[in-house]
């Protein structure tokens, strides 16, 4: 570089020389020819003076005294110029001195400058040689290529040969099978129309039959309402009759005939009442003889322990233990189903489970404990069904004390009391209530905009519950609304909704909390609320391009993802 630097300098001086040699030159050429045309014009003066011409002889010493001036300024351009000329000489000499320094610096260089293109040239010699042969590689693998792909399609025709095959023969089968398949719809069809006009003539049938039905109830329903009033003549007579009897006794007439009709109606209640007892002792039978015939195949399915609980259910069912008696029950299928057991006075497990299958005598003694009450009441003596029943004071003491408890139930999540929730051998110890989703979330709100989001409740504790809004964090107030509708008492399992709605009135992040109070303890439903943000991401943490030849160029792309909803310049 300083060498190069020397050799531009010796140049640019060699330049300066040349051009001030050249302008002194043409300075000292003006010079000449001033001192020429000035002898000239002082010839001219006198030749005027001499023919006296003042005119001519005034214009020619103003054109005398300026080239005097123009001479004496060339003369001291001249001077500048020599100057000037020979400060860049004495310049160029030095320069040409202090280059003569380096001349053996510079032969160094020349010789480095050959033996570098030589290597160059080497070099150059041999990436040729590597680029021929990795040319005579590719077209050994471009022609290992063709091979390849000359086989594949030669595979893949016959493959497509061997699908067009197959698709045919299948189409024939298929065909077949259509066919049928075909036939078998059309057989079908003339059985459902054969169906369908024996079913239409079937119907017919019962029309007419029910017609001639009709027409032979009609004839026997006025045969049987002649009977009636023959039965209610006769009644009437026989009611005369016994009218005159008792009046000629000398007896109340009225009252006598009112006892005789109450009584023929207490009989036909009776009678109606046996009916039904059997029928519902026939009812019972029967449930319970199904029910011991599916415990009794649960038995051959199930497993042995199964089978004990099965044995253990059905002879609860066939022996129902003893209630106390109680006043005003009426009698139900547990009481009907516990008629045909073992007197009181004998326990539960000593009776006989096969009391209800016994024949003969048995089934007359059935009949007859089924008439019997299980609970004395309506059936044990005469009771007034107009009289009102008076009220017994530890009934009404009871019943006031429930109502206080449920009361005070009811006010209980009012007043903020807490109540552990346990079952059989744990308790619940997490929050009674679980939200959906767990954290409301308002992400990149745009402010005057509104939202909205439905949260649901759960009750996640062990029984009843409660539940009711407290308010929400003071930093939230002005912008978070919450409509919640309380609704009273929650199972286990069940839900409710609340709706909240966000007004954003600043471009800023909020965080706080929903509280609500329940009946095992406060709670809290965390919320939310975020601004756009731009989230800028990277799909590579290492940018790898493995094994490379020399002279190959190889680019890999990068993907600049923003996930965020708020836009962003990079770089």
């Amino acid at each position: 570089r300083n060498l190069q630097f020397l050799d531009d300098m010796v140049r640019e001086k060699e330049l300066a020389v040349q051009e001030t040699s050249d302008t002194l030159s043409a300075c000292r050429l003006r010079s000449k020819m001033l001192a020429k045309q000035l002898d000239h014009v002082d010839m001219e003066i006198e030749r005027e003076e001499e023919a006296g011409n003042v005119a001519a002889v005034s214009r020619l010493q103003a054109m005398s005294s300026r080239m005097c001036t123009e001479l004496e300024r060339e003369k001291e351009l001249e001077l500048r110029l020599a100057l000037t000329l020979k400060q860049n000489l004495v310049e160029l000499w030095q320069i040409e001195t202090e280059q003569g320094k380096y001349d053996i610096l510079r032969e160094q260089l020349q010789k480095d400058e050959e033996e570098l293109q030589m290597q160059y040239q080497e070099e150059r010699e041999m990436r040729i040689g590597k680029e021929k042969i990795t040319a005579l590689q590719a077209e050994g693998t471009r022609r290992t290529r063709e091979k390849r792909e000359e086989e594949a399609r030669r595979k893949c025709e016959e493959r497509n040969k061997k699908l067009l095959e197959d698709a045919r023969r299948n189409h024939e089968k298929a065909v077949c099978f259509l066919r049928q398949s075909m036939a078998r719809i059309r057989e079908k069809n003339a059985k459902e129309e054969v169906k369908a006009q024996e079913h239409m003539e079937r119907r017919i049938q019962a029309v007419l039959s029910l017609k001639t039905s009709i027409t032979s109830n009609r004839e026997r329903l006025q045969t049987l309402q002649i009977l009636n009033k023959a039965k209610a003549l006769e009644a009437k007579k026989e009611e005369m009759k016994m009218r005159e009897a008792i009046l000629a006794e000398g007896g109340n007439a009225i009252r006598e005939i009112f006892l005789h009709k109450r009584q023929q109606e207490d009989e036909k209640k009776k009678e109606a009442f046996r009916e039904l007892q059997k029928s519902r002792k026939m009812e019972i039978v029967s449930r319970i003889l199904q029910e011991r015939a599916s415990i009794h195949k649960q038995k051959k399915s199930q497993c042995p322990t199964k089978a004990a609980k099965a044995r253990v259910i059905f002879s609860c069912i066939l022996n129902p233990c003893v209630l106390p008696p109680k006043p005003w029950r009426s009698p139900s299928v547990c009481s009907l189903a516990g008629e045909g057991t073992a007197p009181q006075g004998e326990s539960s497990e000593n009776r006989p489970q096969d009391v209800l299958w016994e024949s003969g005598d048995g089934d007359t003694e059935r009949d007859k404990t089924l008439l019997v009450p299980e609970f004395p009441g309506l059936w044990s003596r005469e009771y007034d069904l107009h009289k009102v029943p008076k009220a017994d004071p530890t009934q009404l003491a009871i019943r006031a004390m429930r109502k206080q408890m449920a009361e005070k139930k009811m006010k209980e999540p009012q007043t903020g009391i807490v109540h552990k929730q346990t079952v059989p051998g744990q308790e619940h110890k997490h929050c009674a209530f679980h939200s959906k989703p767990s954290c409301i979330h308002f992400k990149d709100f745009v402010v005057g905009q509104i939202y909205k989001k439905k949260i649901i409740l759960t009750n996640a504790s062990y029984s009843v519950n409660y539940c009711r809004l407290v308010g929400i964090s003071e930093c939230l107030k002005d912008f978070i609304s919450v409509h919640f509708d309380p609704p009273g008492k929650m199972s286990s399992g069940m839900s409710c909704e609340f709706l909240v709605t966000f007004k954003p009135m600043v471009n800023e992040g909020l965080e706080g909390a929903v509280m609500f109070m329940a009946q095992t303890g406060s709670f809290s439903v965390p919320l939310k609320c975020t601004v756009k943000t731009c989230i800028l991401a990277l799909d590579k943490e290492l940018i790898d391009f493995g094994r490379l030849v020399v002279g190959e160029t190889i680019s890999q792309p990068i993907s600049l993802t923003n996930s965020g909803a708020l836009g962003t310049r990079f770089k």
